[in-house]
């Protein structure tokens, strides 16, 4: 089966993943546009990359990153920034994409992490990363945008036999370590890219991971086994239900109710 090809944004493209993704969509024959911070970064992509200038936690300079594509894969870190950054960057970042893209439609990808939902460990206590990412997943699927949510379990601790992708829902691995599940850092490309093209993957949410045995030829069939999430949730579907909405800053909530007006008024 052909895929048509995309004009797709990477953001974060000069990350340990998104220099995989920028490569697997190239491959994909998609058009790619990488957003970086700074332009020599840059230089480590691959030529056919158009390269843009912009800052995710400036709104004001992303509007020529977002022109005229087709699909989103947003695969933001903050690691090391502490809880200033998991808000500036994780969630932040993801709004200020949302609202640069404004009414025009895109197929988005984000890039999580596998025990998003595990509030109470000593890494989320300390950074509050998973609960950025998480309100980052909750803004995703509020804007009415075609989305894929992919929680990847621990980058590059797979052994060399351990190729074999599971998807995963309703996020209950929550060891904090490599047992919650492992996977190369080019297989979670290789499905980042491959659910911008597939209707199979359309409305999802679900952990990734690797097991023994070869990696797949075609993804599909992986992504038809997955449940989307309900309409209108705001959480992936099977996922704990131990962030209420009424407890959440309120800065947050003005946030997804922003984003939920847009969407009606996009609608109407």
């Amino acid at each position: 089966m052909s895929i048509a090809p995309l004009t797709v944004l990477v953001v974060g493209a000069t990350g340990s993943i998104g220099r995989f993704v920028v490569e697997d969509a190239l491959a994909q024959g998609h058009a790619v546009r990488a957003l970086v911070r700074n332009a020599a970064k840059a230089r480590q992509l691959p030529a056919r990359t158009q390269v843009v200038v912009g800052d995710v936690t400036r709104p004001e300079t992303l509007d020529a990153a977002v022109d005229g594509v087709d699909a989103v894969v947003l695969t933001l870190g903050a690691d090391g920034q502490g809880k200033t950054g998991a808000e500036q960057v994780s969630y932040g970042g993801v709004r200020n994409v949302l609202a640069a893209l404004g009414p025009r439609r895109a197929r988005i990808v984000l890039m999580t992490a596998i025990g998003i939902t595990n509030r109470y460990g000593w890494y989320n206590e300390s950074t509050e990363a998973h609960d950025w990412k998480r309100r980052s997943e909750r803004l995703l699927r509020a804007s009415g945008q075609p989305y894929t949510i992919v929680r990847p379990g621990w980058f590059d601790h797979n052994a060399r036999d351990q190729h074999r992708i599971v998807l995963l829902q309703g996020d209950r691995r929550h060891a904090g370590d490599p047992s919650d599940g492992v996977i190369a850092r080019r297989q979670i490309a290789q499905v980042l890219v491959a659910s911008l093209s597939s209707d199979q993957a359309l409305r999802t949410s679900f952990e990734l991971i690797a097991e023994k045995g070869p990696e797949p030829e075609r993804f599909d069939a992986l992504f038809a086994s997955l449940d989307a999430d309900p309409h209108g949730a705001l959480d992936g579907v099977h996922d704990l239900p131990n962030m209420p909405l009424e407890d959440e800053p309120r800065r947050v909530r003005d946030d997804l109710a922003r984003m939920a007006a847009h969407r009606l008024a996009d609608a109407v």
